[in-house]
């Protein structure tokens, strides 16, 4: 029986937030962190793995302040690192596997580096840390990153079924009118933070970004996926990360945009099951 968000979604109070955020199962804390677009939240961009995932640990799935249920930010102070560190303590979290979408992935990484006892894997998922021309060349931004932008200034049907079409590959089976409808309805119901993202763009999503002369110092296993057809974060990044990362691993997915964990959640589900529980 498939998981109901609505019995599923619980809030938190933390000493800065409300979070809101989704949870089931039992065992060894697995979180889910979502990515930097407008309408994203723990359940849109973990709907199909949530399930999977519980029947082997606990799983969390935050809306990170800013999106979703949880409160607004102001981005000129906001760190996603000490939102973490919050949510861990308020849920009473002492280490987790970590999985990041997008800008999840990248928050993921700043938090293995600073709080490297709170992180027993790391798992990435297309983040956005990666060596110039790739993400931002002589033509600026990504084709993703500019829709992206361009859909928080102007949250239209139109813009999002643009954005939507980009973020996958095989936009006949997952660029659907549901989906769109569902991205729309999210972002939309909760101007204030579109409002926040749009004024301080290019600075918000990401107002802190890793330092990347300290990949070398993560210690966790780290599990690096990406679709390569990916064209918000292209393939590099991850090879790059691969390249600094000490006990790391690149997993490359054809015919997979930017949503590897819903474009392949069947093969995401296996390979994150396998590596939290073997390594």
């Amino acid at each position: 029986m498939a998981l109901d968000p609505n019995l599923i979604g619980k809030d938190v109070r933390t000493p800065n937030w409300k979070i809101h955020y989704y949870e089931a199962g039992q065992g060894h804390p697995v979180v889910l962190l979502h990515g930097g677009g407008p309408g994203a939240t723990g359940w849109s961009n973990y709907q199909p793995n949530i399930e999977a995932l519980s029947r082997h640990f606990r799983v969390i799935a935050p809306d990170m302040p800013g999106w979703g249920d949880s409160d607004p930010v102001d981005f000129d102070t906001i760190d996603h690192v000490e939102v973490l560190v919050e949510l861990f303590d308020a849920l009473g979290i002492d280490k987790a596997a970590i999985v990041g979408n997008s800008m999840g992935g990248h928050n993921s990484i700043r938090f293995t580096i600073e709080h490297p006892e709170r992180v027993s894997h790391l798992i990435t998922m297309g983040p956005p840390v990666q060596p110039k021309p790739f993400l931002f060349g002589a033509g600026g931004p990504s084709e993703g990153i500019k829709t992206m932008y361009g859909t928080y200034h102007d949250p239209s049907p139109e813009m999002f079924e643009r954005l939507v079409q980009i973020m996958v590959f095989d936009k006949e089976r997952f660029a659907s009118p549901e989906l769109m409808r569902e991205r729309s309805a999210n972002a939309l119901k909760r101007p204030e933070h579109l409002e926040n993202v749009a004024k301080r763009i290019p600075f918000a999503p990401i107002p802190i970004w890793v330092d990347q002369s300290r990949l070398g110092e993560i210690t966790a296993p780290t599990l690096l996926i990406h679709g390569r057809d990916d064209r918000v974060a292209t393939m590099e990044g991850s090879l790059m990360l691969n390249a600094h990362i000490p006990d790391s691993r690149a997993h490359f997915i054809n015919r997979c945009g930017h949503w590897a964990q819903l474009e392949h959640a069947d093969e995401f589900n296996r390979l994150v099951t396998d590596f939290v529980l073997n390594h």
